[in-house]
Formats: structure tokens, sequence, C-alpha cells
């Protein structure tokens, strides 16, 4: 049976559950979405024990970092997230996104060649395992509106405002 190493970091946000092969970040989400985020890590591995660890090198500080407002200290996290091929080119590209700037589900599915496919590319979101580090809240809909975020609305819009959104048109 695998082992992953879980922390947990208490935000403005509330508490954030990291969870890591002990060289990868593969999960990141909001306590009150744990259930989500086990069904997740079950269906990529099976059976798993969580394993307690107070601090995961090289993952907990630059999540508190971010927080503390460095928008680019998670950069450099290694993720390890699984999925589909199609869910994990929508993933990296997440991450092409800079900090304090939002594209539509639509520029999202154009920047991997797949222009149509805007919805695909909404739900693949909804299922993004490293939430925050892969940065699928500055992803909005086509109208200028804040949809889709599993962590929930609120909380993609505080994202959004602390790293430096005007939210307002929103």
């Amino acid at each position: 049976m695998i082992q992953l190493l879980v922390d947990r970091i208490n935000s403005a946000l509330g508490t954030v559950i990291l969870v890591s092969d002990g060289s990868h970040l593969c999960a990141l989400d909001f306590a009150d979405c744990k259930t989500r985020m086990m069904k997740l890590l079950q269906k990529r591995y099976g059976q798993f024990d969580l394993i307690e660890d107070t601090v995961l090198p090289g993952f907990s500080q630059p999540i508190q970092d971010y927080f503390a407002g460095d928008y680019y200290s998670l950069d450099a996290i290694p993720v390890r997230t699984g999925g589909t091929p199609f869910q994990q080119q929508v993933w990296s590209t997440l991450r092409t996104i800079p900090a304090r700037t939002v594209i539509s589900y639509r520029e999202l599915a154009a920047k991997i060649g797949r222009p149509t496919a805007y919805r695909a590319v909404g739900m693949a979101s909804s299922q993004n395992p490293v939430a925050i580090v892969l940065p699928c809240h500055r992803v909005i809909g086509v109208k200028a509106r804040l949809t889709g975020y599993a962590g929930g609305i609120e909380r993609k819009r505080w994202l959004l405002q602390h790293e430096g959104v005007d939210c307002s048109r929103f």
C-alpha cells in the first residue's frame, strides 16, 4: 500500500491540506473539500495511507509564503497530478497563467490547441488535484464571470483579489 504524507496549513481561507508522495505535491485542497480530495486520491492510487507530517519539505513553506503575498513562491513546487493526457495538458497549461491575470476557459482551450473544447477544459479544471499551485482560480467564464471553482466562488474571488486582480468587473 502506498504511503502519502499529509500536512495542514491554516490560511485566511481555512485549513489547507497538502498531500505529497515524498518528492512531489500530489494534492492540495481545503479541509471542507476533503471528501472530494480523498475520492480523487483513491481513484488515482487505489488504497493508500496518509501519514501525518508537520512540515512537508519544499511544499508547506511556499504555500505559506503565497498566502503571505509571495505569488511566485508556488512556481518551483514539483507536482504529480495523475489524470488523463488531456487533463495533464490542461493542468500544466494552468501553470503558465501569470499571477495577477485571468483568462477565460475559451482562451485556455485555445492555448492547448483545442479552441472548441472549452467545456472539456472547464471539466478538467474542476478535477484539478493541486488547487492554487495549478491556478485554476485564474480562469473565468467567457463573459467575465467567476464560475467553476471546486473550492467555492468566494474563495476564487479571494484568491484573485489576494493576487491583485480587480474583481469589481466580475
